[in-house]
């Protein structure tokens, strides 16, 4: 059962994962017991995927993540505003965002 994204609703990293930059690009690390587990999924980010991900700091909707990215890059909003949903889906999917609860 996959989970549904709310473009209203805030994300962060998940504990359970590292980021580091290698080389220009972003390499997200999956963590078990506190060591980097290669057999997981290992990430690469660069290009969009790296801006969202950047931007994905526990305090910001992925509303406002969207708007941010449409003020910088021309290309449509609407379309923009779905690559930051699925992206994030697949993220929550891999286990290497969490949604941050608002209290």
């Amino acid at each position: 059962m996959s989970q549904i994204i709310n473009p209203d609703k805030i994300y962060r990293p998940s504990p359970d994962v590292v980021a580091r930059e290698i080389e220009g690009e972003l390499l997200i690390i999956p963590l078990f017991g506190g060591v980097g587990n290669m057999e997981d999924e290992l990430l690469t980010l660069n290009g969009a995927g790296r801006l969202i991900w950047e931007r994905l700091d526990g305090v910001k909707s992925l509303s406002v993540v969207a708007r941010e990215l449409t003020s910088e890059y021309p290309e449509d909003s609407a379309e923009i505003d779905r690559d930051v949903v699925g992206f994030v889906g697949e993220l929550v999917k891999r286990k290497l965002v969490v949604e941050v609860a608002v209290v």
